[in-house]
């Protein structure tokens, strides 16, 4: 099986503008190609790990990966998806989450000896002529179409400013200035970008003609990767500072039955014949194809020494053989006790396993808090200073655990 034919086979492709011609490309080292990644955050989330993925693979076989960093795009914001206008953000702010993301995604792509490059849209959009730019490349683009397109229908419904309805025509000049300046040549990206990627072959095409056309090639990510990167919490973060390896390793061991086979084919590097396998598998051989999904993708994120640490955790619990060292863990002090005691809302507070008091409170009358295993259904539960020395593991939910020690 060829590259390309894998990639579809893992469910990676979804739309293709030329697919023989992308095909050749990729599977013979042909392409330069980019992504892009908006740097709202300093860190990347699971949400962009499918990408990551992605490129890595593409790169293995030769191809030349681009990680398009919207430095200046961040400045507008893109619309897709979105129902109301986002939060802006200084250079500062964006400049700082720039360099965050290349010191997580030389864990996936190599940089070196240019077999790499990690590109700031900025460098070219922040200094721009309005009056230039609006003439040489505003004539390419038809009010008419752009409003046709589905990044912009939901916005549309609320009041679209013209600040965002920009940004198809930026994202397009990002693909036509890294085509001339990178010999770029294939770009990648959700379903919810394909207007802007079409917009950018479009660009090439008037610009630079039609021998152009041939070069610049749209492929499409299906959309998967959107889904992913949030929990009822809020975003797994690749940033082991913002999600522990532990952590990281339970959202994957924690997902739904339906989807791990697809994610298994998407994000790890298992051979298809062995998740061809896992397939068949059926009732509590699901569970351990999660715990092969959690593995592999927290050796791949955190290194095999915290996926290891991760899983013996995760052994520990689930197996009832007591409190792992490699279990997230919050040390209190005695001036966290009252009376020599701490309560179980402070404890699911101060763990961070709840936010607040409130929180902390419902969750108890749920029915959803047990410590060392025991379910706890009065709010008025204590442990005392013995007790925590020993360390208590709280839970709550059936995926947040942390052990709790009085130092």
């Amino acid at each position: 099986m060829n590259l390309y034919d894998e990639l579809v086979a893992r469910g990676l492709i979804a739309q293709v503008t030329d697919e023989e011609q992308i095909s050749e490309m990729i599977n013979n080292g042909k392409a330069t190609f980019y992504i892009g990644f908006d740097p709202t955050a300093d860190s990347l989330h699971v949400g962009h790990f499918m990408a990551l993925m992605l490129m890595r693979r593409l790169q293995k076989a030769g191809n030349k990966p681009i990680a398009l960093i919207g430095g200046g795009t961040a400045m507008i914001g893109d619309p897709s998806g979105r129902t109301d206008l986002r939060q802006m953000m200084t250079k500062e702010t964006i400049q700082h989450n720039v360099d965050c993301f290349k010191v997580q995604m030389s864990k996936f792509i190599d940089f070196a000896d240019d077999k790499a490059l990690l590109v700031n849209n900025a460098d070219w959009l922040l200094d721009l002529n309005y009056v230039d730019f609006i003439r040489d490349i505003g004539t390419c683009f038809s009010v008419n179409n752009m409003l046709r397109a589905e990044c912009y229908k939901q916005r549309m419904e609320k009041g679209l400013s013209f600040l965002e309805f920009n940004y198809m025509i930026m994202q397009s000049y990002d693909f036509y200035r890294l085509f001339l300046d990178y010999g770029c040549n294939m770009q990648f990206g959700g379903n919810d970008q394909w207007s802007n990627m079409l917009g950018g072959t479009e660009l090439i095409r008037k610009k630079l003609g039609k021998d152009a056309q041939a070069m610049t090639i749209t492929l499409l990510l299906t959309s998967e990767g959107k889904k992913m990167g949030k929990t009822a919490g809020g975003a797994v973060w690749l940033d082991p500072n913002k999600t522990s390896p532990y952590e990281f390793y339970q959202y994957w061991r924690n997902v739904d039955d339906a989807d791990v086979i697809k994610c298994l084919k998407m994000l790890t590097e298992l051979p298809l014949e062995q998740i061809a396998e896992m397939e068949t598998w059926k009732d509590a051989k699901i569970n351990e194809a999660k715990s092969i999904l959690a593995y592999e993708l927290t050796k791949l994120v955190h290194s095999e020494e915290e996926a290891n640490k991760a899983q013996e955790a995760a052994k520990s619990l689930f197996g009832g053989a007591g409190a792992s060292a490699n279990i997230p863990t919050t040390e209190i002090t005695e001036a966290d006790l009252t009376d020599g005691a701490a309560g179980i809302i402070k404890l699911l507070v101060l763990s961070g396993l709840c936010a607040s008091n409130g929180e902390a409170r419902r969750n108890i009358q749920q029915g959803g808090v047990s410590v060392n295993d025991e379910k706890v259904t009065d709010i008025n539960t204590s442990f005392t200073a013995a007790q925590l020395k020993e360390g208590v593991i709280v839970k709550r939910g059936k995926k947040n655990f942390n052990k709790v020690i009085l130092k």
